[in-house]
């Protein structure tokens, strides 16, 4: 049986289609793009029609892609763009009556435990852990084991809004990261008292998978290469320093393909797991891209059983 899976986060839109045999998942096709549904998206304000319109033509050839696979179940969960605005249940209907598909708007302590789900898939060597989901418009932190969560919470700021309130000017300014990381120590410091320091620790999501890439001189994404690796926090402040003094429209050149719809809020992404290492005292952390998407398609096996 094969079961495709989209995630409809704030920055971007990822199919996966995966082969579930014996009741274990096989990744077949991994896709995504970046219609960035939560660019200026002030809370209970509308998404704007020509980012709506670029979803639809995205989800349309996700919709061709998972027929051509044969999937017989397509599985479509929307985060923390589609939590906020004020258009949701429009676009629902609207992609219900274009498209015959059914987007469920899942809320924050759901999408941390998806994917939890999806970032353990990968290290059945770690039992407790922490799981980081670094998204557009949110962020996850999850600390658990195979057996039980121990804490979650979505935390409201991701790359895209946190690029929206103090990177809008270019060049970075070290007043503006500052403020920024001001901004995330204080917030995060929520979760210090509820998670030990020194746990093996996940990053999941579009942050830590491309910073993986240009650790390794990746010009293109490499599945194999990314996926298990780790990041130091030596090295990340590091690409820190480096990223900062790059215009988003030199990412590219720089860095090739692995930053296509990222140029401009990954070092956003960069200051909000620097905030986190710091905060639990985390050498290093490691990187999966089996977040949300796989988190889903593990949840309905699951519940197949």
């Amino acid at each position: 049986m094969n079961i495709a899976s989209v995630d409809i986060g704030s920055n971007t839109v990822l199919l996966l289609i995966a082969k579930i045999e014996n009741k274990n998942l096989i990744p077949l096709l991994n896709i995504y793009k970046s219609p960035r549904l939560g660019k200026d998206l002030i809370p209970g304000k509308k998404i704007l029609d020509d980012r709506i319109n670029n979803l639809l033509e995205i989800l349309t050839l996700y919709k061709i892609k998972a027929t051509k696979y044969n999937s017989q179940k397509i599985l479509l969960k929307a985060t923390n763009a589609m939590r906020i605005a004020s258009n949701s249940d429009d676009i629902c209907t609207l992609v219900k009556s274009k498209l015959d598909l059914d987007i469920e708007i899942i809320d924050g302590k759901t999408e941390a435990e998806f994917s939890f789900l999806g970032a353990s898939s990968t290290f059945p060597q770690f039992d407790k852990k922490m799981v980081i989901d670094i998204g557009g418009g949110s962020t996850e932190i999850i600390y658990g084991n195979f057996k039980e969560i121990y804490f979650k919470h979505s935390f409201q700021t991701g790359v895209v809004s946190l690029t929206e309130k103090y990177f809008n000017i270019r060049p970075i300014s070290q007043n503006d990261i500052s403020k920024a990381e001001d901004f995330l120590n204080k917030l995060f410091i929520e979760f210090a008292s509820n998670i030990p320091d020194n746990l093996n620790s996940i990053a999941v999501a579009g942050t830590p998978t491309t910073l993986s890439c240009i650790k390794q001189n990746l010009k293109d994404y490499n599945e194999k290469k990314v996926e298990g690796s780790f990041i130091t926090l030596n090295e990340l402040i590091q690409l820190k320093e480096k990223i900062a003094k790059i215009l988003p429209d030199e990412m590219n050149a720089n860095f090739g393909n692995v930053v296509e719809g990222r140029q401009d809020v990954l070092f956003a992404g960069i200051l909000i797991l620097e905030s986190i290492m710091k905060l639990k005292k985390l050498d290093k952390i490691f990187v999966s891209g089996r977040g949300l998407r796989y988190g889903i398609i593990i949840d309905y096996i699951n519940k197949l059983k």
